[in-house]
């Protein structure tokens, strides 16, 4: 790579990493604080400072939409990853190593994602990323990391085709789309009795890929696609495929999509007198989608997610007093696979070094040590990573809105 280019990219990344880390309302929030600003070279953005003493430096990345509309995923996933760092840094310091955290926003934008990978490449000090958190960016990004052998553990990424395209570097701990989006059908046949539906996508990887999924398992079960339309995110009045849907009265709406277009199609779709059932994935778990909805109009809205409930088990519950009193941040949608993807990889550091007779390991040794994990107990999730690099212990839960509130229902079988 270019000189002129390299420096190009370092300049853009260094205006990104001075953002804040954005925090949602309600429940989803928790940003983790502010994010570090990188250096020229990549020096900085540690969770505890510079290095010290002779130990050596390694940087874990963790990388996610820390400002703009989806910054409740990104920053939540970066508290996570924050939280088990702080943990474990005095172990290592003890191996003789000052292991650091660099945080960087890609703002959900596959276009940033390539711009945070060749910053991340050219510090030396980089050894893993914990990201990205969303699709888009997951897979562009991906690319550049697959060059440099530099791996990543996402937390949240679920399109399908990330894994697939064959990629050594990629890792994730969360159930893929088509998981989730054929979990989700079965379950609105089986357990909702719909048979009819209408499915709605952003044009984007993750929502379209869920959509996809949905589909394809209604069409397997002989439910009735009352139609399949595509919006563009970020638009203010979905009234033209509202009026579809209306006219085509189906039992259940399925929009494969984040909260922020999704309330806005609950809403309108509601003012217009639907009735029926709406349905999505872990986009929909943000507490915006009610306020954007309205509290009436998100009852009857259902959605599917990656994550399962935390406080389901004592333990669940002492690990969110204990994060919230130490952090002074409220657990979000993605703290705690944030937190079980930075164990994962601080778990491959270890046994990297090990591998290496206690010196520090290079990316492709760290890459192979984290592409063996088996049979690793996360405080929420068990990982053993399939050649594909998903996770063979990855499950999906659903959830609904009642009365404003997010309520648990149960594992989607």
């Amino acid at each position: 790579m270019k000189k002129q280019k390299t420096m190009a990219f370092l300049a853009t990344v260094v205006a990104l990493g001075t953002a804040l880390a954005g925090c949602g309302g309600g429940n989803a929030g928790g940003g983790g604080g502010q994010q570090a600003s990188p250096q020229p070279g990549g020096d900085s953005g540690s969770s505890n400072g510079g290095s010290s003493g002779n130990l050596q430096k390694i940087v874990f990345a963790t990388v996610g939409p820390m400002s703009g509309q989806y910054s409740d995923y990104g920053s939540t996933a970066k508290a996570g990853a924050e939280y088990a760092l702080k943990q474990n840094q005095e172990k290592f310091k003890a191996l003789g190593f000052d292991v650091q955290m660099l945080t960087q926003d890609d703002q959900a934008d596959p276009k940033q994602g390539v711009a945070v990978a060749q910053m991340l490449i050219s510090n030396q000090d980089v050894l893993g990323v914990v990201g990205h958190v969303t699709t888009g960016a997951s897979i562009t990004a991906s690319a550049q990391y697959e060059q440099e052998k530099l791996v990543m553990v996402s937390p949240s990424s679920t399109g399908s085709n990330l894994t697939d395209e064959g990629k050594k570097v990629v890792h994730r701990i969360c159930a893929r789309d088509d998981q989730q989006g054929s979990r989700a059908a079965i379950y609105a046949k089986n357990q909702l009795g719909v048979k009819t539906a209408y499915i709605v996508h952003d044009k984007q990887a993750y929502g379209q890929g869920l959509a996809d999924e949905v589909k394809k398992q209604f069409e397997k079960d002989g439910v009735t696609i009352a139609g399949y339309e595509g919006i563009t995110a970020g638009e203010k009045d979905y009234s033209a495929v509202v009026n579809q849907i209306v006219a085509a009265n189906p039992e259940m709406i399925y929009f494969g999509g984040y909260y922020s277009d999704a309330g806005i199609l609950i809403k309108q779709a509601r003012e217009k007198g639907y009735k029926g059932v709406f349905m999505g994935g872990d986009g929909y778990d943000s507490a915006d989608l009610v306020k954007i909805a309205g509290t009436e109009n998100a009852n009857n809205v259902i959605f599917t997610s990656t994550v399962g409930d935390l406080s389901a088990t004592e333990e669940g519950k002492k690990w969110i007093a204990d994060f919230e009193s130490q952090t002074g941040n409220k657990v979000g949608i993605f703290t705690s696979f944030g937190y079980d993807s930075m164990n994962v990889m601080l778990h491959g550091l270890e046994e990297a070094i090990k591998a290496n007779n206690g010196q520090k390991p290079t990316r492709e040794q760290l890459l192979d040590a984290v592409h063996k994990t088996k049979d690793f107990q996360g405080q929420f999730v068990k990982v053993t990573f399939n050649d594909k690099g998903d996770n063979e212990f990855a499950s999906v839960y659903v959830y609904k809105y009642e009365n404003g509130q997010k309520v648990y229902v149960g594992e989607a079988k």
